[in-house]
């Protein structure tokens, strides 16, 4: 079957189970952004076939059993490009030993299963052949009221994956909705137990919070709970302090990159203290396990900024490895924001743009002198071998060396003197 959207692949999967005597919704949330008017990108099914019944309904070609353990199996599309969608048994999840995974699940009832989810706009199930929602948690409800609840007692859904509370968070801050105050009681009392997360999890709430609408809102609660003491313990101490400044960067930052808007924050809670940067990027690496380019980026969108506020005055070679950087655009993007909030002078920005959009062989073009030149005059590879090329190369981009002859001129004296 070739299918359009996944929409379309979603309500097959129903359609298909059902006619085979099963009971089959879509599941958490898809469900959410649809009653929101979202159109959703991913689609679960949730059903009372076994693992091994959906794969025997749909082939074993395609069905993948990634979690079979946990009741979950991917339904393979015909055409890859519309999405898979995954199809999870009914369940009740035992322990969480590892406050992450249940140790054990055993297949139950959709009134069972909506109690083991997190909150309750995600704990609601939708029938698309009856265009009827199956709500046992209040969801519509909350949705409606604008709140996140966790379904049941906020602490037990809080000790089965601490992940929960900047889950909480998220989602709040990307539908500008507020927490019940029970579930954010319950996030205040338990903040500590973040730190039993993995860095790389915690950092990936990170990345998608700072994408929402409300990311200040957002950072200002997680202080307020004690959750920033945990993810970001370098920026919270000064949060008192810094928080008006973030946030007037926030509102001007003309990206929707959460790796702009970090820069934002970072900038505006640290600023230039030396001591403080190397504190933040060492737990970027070690705590947050953040990519080498993640944090490149980051040091060199701030540290470039006292450069590009002097455009105007210094040599062009001061400031060429910064129009040519693959990072530039993120320099730019602070820069902007710098501009609007009266930090920086908006000829600034208009001088980075105008070099940024020169082409290449102007920016960087190739070397008048070469260490092949250096070796030909009889120079051995070593710290002046290296020195007289960095020298020669500034002189060149600041326009004192226009070409060949006048470098081996310019040589030929160092080699003199």
């Amino acid at each position: 079957m070739s299918v359009q959207s996944p929409r379309q692949f979603a309500t097959y999967i129903v359609q298909q189970l059902t006619a085979a005597g099963f009971q089959a919704l879509w599941a958490g949330g898809c469900v959410r952004d649809d009653l929101l008017g979202i159109e959703p990108h991913d689609f679960d099914v949730a059903t009372d076939a076994t693992p091994e019944q959906v794969r025997e309904l749909f082939g074993r070609k395609r069905t993948l059993a990634i979690g079979a353990s946990f009741g979950v199996i991917v339904v393979l599309p015909d055409d890859r490009r519309t999405g898979q969608v995954e199809v999870a048994t009914f369940r009740n999840d035992s322990t969480y030993s590892d406050g992450r995974r249940p140790d054990s699940v055993e297949f139950s009832t959709p009134q069972q299963d909506a109690q083991r989810r997190d909150f309750t706009i995600n704990g609601m199930f939708y029938d698309p052949l009856s265009d009827e929602v199956v709500d046992y948690v209040g969801g519509q409800n909350d949705l409606q009221a604008g709140v996140i609840r966790a379904i049941g007692q906020p602490e037990q859904r809080i000790a089965e994956d601490k992940l929960r509370m900047l889950r909480a968070i998220r989602f709040a801050a990307r539908f500008g909705f507020k927490l019940s105050s029970d579930t954010r009681a319950a996030i205040a009392e338990n903040a500590d137990q973040l730190q039993v997360v993995s860095g790389e999890r915690m950092a990936e709430e990170l990345r998608k919070t700072l994408a929402t609408k409300h990311p200040f809102w957002a950072l200002d609660e997680l202080h307020q709970t004690g959750l920033l003491k945990q993810l970001l313990p370098v920026v919270d101490p000064g949060w008192s302090q810094s928080s008006e400044a973030v946030e007037r960067l926030l509102k001007v930052c003309p990206s929707a990159s959460w790796l702009d808007r970090f820069v934002c924050v970072v900038w505006a809670a640290l600023g230039l203290d030396a001591g403080d940067m190397e504190r933040l990027f060492d737990h970027l690496r070690d705590g947050l396990k953040f990519s080498n380019d993640e944090r490149d980026s980051v040091r060199f969108a701030i540290s470039s900024q006292a450069k590009l506020d002097r455009s105007a005055e210094l040599p062009w070679s001061q400031l060429q490895p910064i129009v040519i950087s693959g990072f530039v655009l993120r320099a730019e993007s602070l820069l902007k924001s710098r501009a609007q909030v009266g930090e920086c002078s908006k000829q600034a920005v208009s001088w980075l743009r105008e070099r940024r959009m020169q082409p290449m062989e102007v920016l960087d073009p190739p070397p008048v002198l070469t260490g092949a030149d250096l070796i030909e005059r009889g120079l051995e590879p070593g710290p002046e071998f290296k020195g007289l090329l960095s020298r020669a190369r500034q002189l060149q981009l600041d326009g004192q060396l226009t070409d060949k002859a006048a470098a081996s001129s310019w040589l030929a004296q160092q080699c003199d003197s």
